[in-house]
């Protein structure tokens, strides 16, 4: 097994693109990961700001890195800096992992596929026929809304803070499913007629761990709450929902498993996902 403390000039690079990052437990996941799979690899985490995205991406052909993960707020923009979108990423609009074949750069979207799985697993619901508000538009809300919608739920609300964005997304998704798009001050009239509320914004991600993306009074007991977030690993939003008897479901899960998919388009391997969930668990247990 090789470790990723022993690198040298045949060590293939990954890495991760956001702004901020230092929160980001991917190094520690990713690098876990290819300990577990016997690849001389290392994973790091770049500090990426909008104005130097085009750059970071340049950088990826230049220094040869195999494969990069693009979180927030990159997801959408670093679209335009790629040679190709793989043709469900091009469908949903954001890119969060980009392989790097030869010089040339291909984007692809894990993040619904990696939510939708790791949302039914936990929650054991099935999800043909729900009512879905999903709270923010961004990169991640565009693969979650996408991947829902291919699930089979038949209504998806999306609820942001510009309502012209949100508009925007339920159009592009209206051709899968039923979709609304609204504003966050008129979500009153909405819970009624939803039975998942999903978290995808950033609001509760720590350190701002006291921030909520909506009023969780407006929570039901019948609801299934799920937010996006992993870290903290119960958001104030989830312990909000869960005081008022809805179900919860946090983030963790996706994590994993969209960082499990990353790792199979670059490597052609299967991810050793349980170890990957529990170096992630252990680090988050000794923050708290």
């Amino acid at each position: 097994m090789i470790s990723n403390r022993n690198l040298d000039s045949h060590t293939t690079l990954y890495g991760v693109f956001g702004d901020p990052v230092r929160h980001s437990r991917s190094p520690l996941m990713m690098n876990r990961a290819f300990q577990e799979m016997g690849i001389n690899a290392a994973y790091a985490a770049f500090h990426v700001k909008p104005d130097e995205l085009g750059n970071a991406v340049a950088g990826i052909r230049a220094l040869g890195f195999r494969g990069v993960n693009v979180t927030i707020p990159h997801k959408v923009e670093v679209m335009r800096h790629l040679d190709a979108i793989d043709e469900g990423a091009r469908r949903i609009g954001a890119v969060n992992t980009i392989v790097n074949e030869n010089g040339k750069l291909t984007g692809f979207n894990t993040d619904g596929i990696g939510y939708v799985r790791s949302l039914q697993e936990e929650t054991g619901i099935e999800l043909e026929g729900m009512r879905v508000l999903l709270l923010g538009a961004g990169g991640a809300a565009r693969g979650v809304a996408f991947s829902l919608a291919k699930a089979g739920v038949r209504r998806i609300v999306i609820a942001n803070r510009t309502i012209d964005r949100a508009i925007e997304l339920a159009t592009a998704i209206g051709e899968f499913t039923d979709t609304e798009g609204t504003g966050l001050d008129d979500l009153a009239d909405k819970m009624g007629s939803v039975d998942i509320i999903v978290n995808t914004t950033s609001a509760g991600m720590h350190p701002h761990v006291a921030e909520l993306p909506m009023n969780s009074e407006l929570i039901e007991s019948e609801h299934i709450v799920s937010d996006l977030i992993y870290n903290p690993r119960i958001t104030r939003f989830l312990k909000e929902a869960e005081a008022r008897g809805a179900k919860i479901h946090g983030g963790l899960g996706m994590f994993i498993y969209q960082g499990a998919y990353a790792l199979e388009y670059w490597t052609g391997n299967a991810a050793p996902a349980a170890a990957m969930r529990h170096i992630v668990e252990q680090s988050l247990q000794e923050q708290e």
